[in-house]
């Protein structure tokens, strides 16, 4: 008995739409957080330069600081995420699909720290060097979850290397420039679709009750792929000081190219039957895989203005280009296998945040803001399990104290409400044939509820 082909598309799609389309996106795997004390404000104070992290947000700020500085914070966030399924199937449809809800498929906590250091070398000329995690992600829904052929689980870790320097053009104005040096590290795994991969050959032979008997009782097939790489880029800033009391930046940041290679494992060892489990194994060796993905490009504004001695207010729009990331290219190195295209369609987008600070007193400073954040996802057939994103809403608190004038803190509590989200996403084929003997073709169909609260603390020292 010869299987017919179970095509390595079937897991490497799965494979990049969840793990490396999710590095393309500004709002769904963006960490949330670079700064605490940008995160007290909900990212509105991109023009206040509160203390090094402005590296990040627009590096012409570089030159409102003084002396040498260093800011190290943690961002924990704590998520809060639920799925209802609401009809997914199997590529054959007369298959049943059987599986939970993917329980607490979002971990407890995830946490990302920050390093960011500045250092005025003259009147004119300011330095720094930033190091912080601009996206990750770690979702586990377990091998019983009814959307298992398309993901199980992902982890996603990311980290960038950001260079930085200012230069004072006169009183009013400066500009910023920095590098970035970006390494990102993917793992995913997927169930692959054994019953739907022989459902035609079992009918061939046996007939279509007891072929497809034997193919619904099929155990499913178990893919994985690692995968990392480097990537590098650059970002620019702009300060104006319209008078000590208020000021306007502009900063953008470029696409940064990455390509990540890694390796593709299957295992078919829980199939159930020996003699396709064999055939299965035969046909899907281990292999190597390649994908270039693109971080998008993204551009600013934002003004800070003292309004007395204790309130100043603040607001940032930021812009994000995903629309430059149209298809996920995957290769198959040293295989015979072509490339595999995956239209996802990605759609540009907005974050609006308004933030204000309250002077309590010299020591203690108080901060809030909200925003709005739209998600890339332009569908909800282009929305992966992977990536369950909706645009989000935030509301944010925090305080910065200061214990002497080399030594301070902050913290920030932030909530992010994500707009609830109906998925409808279907693996990619040529037809219904070639879905029933390939094993691609499965559709995910529900509805996902999540929450989210970040919590971080920020230790800053000048000297």
């Amino acid at each position: 008995m010869k299987l017919k082909h179970l095509s390595q598309s079937v897991m490497l799609m799965g494979v990049a739409v969840g793990a490396f389309s999710s590095t393309a996106l500004a709002s769904g795997y963006n960490f949330g957080s670079q700064s605490v004390s940008a995160q007290g404000t909900a990212h509105a104070n991109a023009a206040e330069a509160a203390d090094a992290s402005i590296i990040y947000y627009n590096p012409a700020g570089l030159s409102l600081l003084e002396g040498t500085q260093i800011s190290v914070g943690a961002t924990t966030v704590l998520p809060d995420s639920s799925y209802t399924d609401t009809g997914s199937k199997r590529a054959v449809s007369t298959l049943p699909l059987k599986g939970n809800n993917g329980g607490s498929y979002a971990p407890s906590a995830v946490i990302a720290p920050t390093f960011y250091m500045s250092s005025k070398l003259n009147d004119k000329v300011t330095v720094g060097l930033g190091m912080f995690v601009p996206y990750g992600a770690q979702l586990d829904y377990g091998n019983s979850w009814i959307g298992r052929y398309a993901i199980e689980s992902i982890k996603l870790e990311t980290l960038n290397i950001n260079p930085s320097i200012s230069f004072k053009l006169d009183d009013k104005q400066s500009l910023g420039f920095g590098l970035s040096a970006q390494y990102m590290k993917a793992h995913l795994t997927k169930a692959v679709d054994v019953g739907s991969g022989a459902y035609s050959t079992l009918v061939g032979l046996y007939g279509a009750s007891i072929g497809g008997a034997v193919a619904a009782g099929l155990g499913d097939g178990q893919a994985g792929m690692s995968a990392d790489g480097w990537g590098y880029g650059f970002n620019l800033g702009y300060m104006y000081q319209l008078d000590e009391h208020t000021r306007f930046g502009l900063a953008y940041r470029s696409e940064i190219h990455q390509t990540l290679d890694g390796s593709a494992t299957w295992d078919f060892s829980q199939v159930g039957n020996s003699t396709i489990a064999a055939q299965a194994a035969a046909q899907h060796p281990n292999s190597s895989a390649q994908v270039k993905v693109v971080t998008p490009q993204s551009a600013s504004a934002s003004f800070y203005h003292d309004l007395n001695e204790r309130v100043a207010i603040m607001g940032t729009a930021t812009w994000t280009g995903h629309s430059s990331m149209q298809n996920i290219d995957i290769k198959f190195p040293g295989t015979s296998e072509g490339d595999l295209i995956i239209n996802q369609k990605w759609k540009n987008s907005w974050m609006f945040a308004l933030g204000a600070n309250y002077k309590y007193s010299d020591k203690l400073l108080f901060r809030t803001g909200l925003a709005y954040d739209q998600s890339p996802v332009s569908s909800e057939q282009l929305t992966h399990p992977a990536l369950p994103d909706g645009d989000r809403y935030w509301i944010s608190f925090g305080a910065n104290y200061k214990f002497d004038k080399h030594n301070s803190v902050d913290v920030s509590y932030s909530y992010v409400q994500v707009k609830n989200v109906h998925i409808n996403y279907s693996d990619v084929c040529s037809g219904q044939a070639s879905c029933s003997y390939t094993g691609n073709g499965e559709t995910t169909t529900g509805d996902y509820k999540t929450n989210l609260q970040l919590i971080g603390l920020q230790y800053n020292y000048s000297f």
